[in-house]
């Protein structure tokens, strides 16, 4: 991450737009607030990839948000279609008009968290394998130039996380999308806030997936028990190994075998943004609190 963190600062003195890769699954929560601060008054352009697995109308709600905001337009598609990542050129030529030809290139910097598809669209700007891809974060190491056209170059950079991430929705997020390494979460954890998610924002998709009876209600450690048990995850004696269940369910997910789907609105990720600057004030007061409580005790004992 530092060195990531440091090509960036390096490069973005000498480029024109930044664009940011989003998933469209979780426009909020993929938005690195390190990636904004690192490019803050650069033109920006904010790709939601992936949008076949996400949902249309969100994803609406999503691009015009971004678009109402100063210097950024947003996009959505899927990396795989080579016709429509065309769209980001023009998006791109559109924010910094007065760049191109030969004597004045537009110069892109592409970034993004692990595995949002970044690679893919990189490969079909190019129209060439010019960036490794997989299904696992941190495919990218190092930082390259890609020349898409003579008057457009790409700078790509590693996927890039942030130290530590406050919106505790994002979290879950991250981790359900596959944002992040398996060893930094739990999956059964993971996985029943998702179903919590999936029932509250698109009932009757766990149930028809799973072929679960939608007239018995069921917490989501049950559900999850009883996906486990239609899936054959049955360990010896009987027992439903809710690790695979929850598995199956994130694959399921990520695949999307669930559906279209888009785990925030808009007007979620702001009021979770809100809510985390209390939570953060309230943490840094009590460390504060208890720094003092400290040194207090330790005058004492000096004193006694």
């Amino acid at each position: 991450m530092n060195a990531t963190k440091k090509a960036i600062i390096e490069r973005v003195k000498a480029i024109d737009v930044v664009i940011e890769m989003l998933d469209a699954r979780l426009p909020g929560s993929s938005g690195n607030p390190l990636l904004a601060e690192l490019t803050r008054g650069k033109p920006a352009l904010k790709v939601l990839n992936k949008q076949d697995l996400a949902d249309p109308q969100r994803t609406e709600q999503w691009t015009a948000h971004f678009n109402e905001q100063a210097t950024t337009q947003a996009v959505a598609l899927d990396g795989r279609a080579g016709a429509a990542v065309h769209r980001v050129v023009d998006a791109c030529r559109q924010l910094a008009p007065l760049r191109g030809g030969m004597v004045k290139p537009l110069r892109v910097l592409i970034c993004g968290i692990p595995n949002v598809g970044k690679s893919t669209v990189i490969n079909s700007l190019a129209g060439r394998v010019a960036a490794k891809t997989g299904d696992e974060p941190g495919i990218t190491k190092l930082e390259q130039k890609i020349v898409i056209a003579n008057d457009f170059y790409l700078y790509d950079t590693p996927g890039m996380l942030w130290p530590r991430i406050v919106v505790e929705q994002s979290g879950y997020h991250l981790a359900a999308s596959g944002a992040v390494g398996r060893n930094a979460y739990d999956d059964e954890e993971v996985a029943l806030v998702l179903l919590e998610a999936l029932h509250r924002d698109y009932p009757g998709v766990v149930e028809q997936r799973y072929r679960l009876d939608a007239e018995v209600t069921l917490t989501e450690d049950e559900r999850l028990t009883a996906i486990g048990r239609q899936r054959g995850a049955v360990l010896p004696g009987g027992r439903i190994s809710l690790q695979k269940a929850a598995e199956i369910v994130l694959h399921d997910f990520r695949a999307g075998s669930l559906g279209r789907i888009t785990l925030e609105t808009p007007q979620e990720w702001v009021q979770w943004q809100a809510d985390a600057v209390v939570k953060e004030a309230d943490r840094a007061a009590r460390r504060r609190e208890k720094s003092k409580t400290g040194s207090r005790s330790r005058t004492a004992a000096v004193d006694q």
